[in-house]
């Protein structure tokens, strides 16, 4: 879900669930940050959001955000892939709550 006026919601920084994959992996968090890729690749839709502390892809069901934008996001952490010690994260945007 993209919120633009949850300022009540406390998010998690990009930075902790870069340094804790084993803390963070399959659990839901809300992150918040600036927009500095979006991209679509035949079904599979994610755009990268950056705070202060590190960056991260979101994969999404949902129209993609502009470039720049400023957003919050809610979503599962996941694995992507492990390759020796390296890992991709990435957070699996959640359905928009009605």
């Amino acid at each position: 879900m993209i919120t633009l006026g949850c300022d009540q919601i406390s998010s998690t920084s990009i930075g902790k669930i870069i340094e804790n994959p084993r803390e963070y992996a399959g659990n839901q968090v809300m992150i918040k940050g600036e927009v500095t890729d979006a991209v679509s690749f035949f079904v599979v839709k994610y755009f990268m959001i950056k705070d202060g502390s590190g960056e991260i892809a979101v994969v999404t069901t949902r129209p993609l955000p502009r470039k720049g934008e400023r957003i919050r996001v809610s979503g599962t952490v996941e694995e992507a892939f492990s390759i020796g010690g390296k890992q991709l994260l990435v957070v699996v945007e959640g359905e928009a709550k009605k």
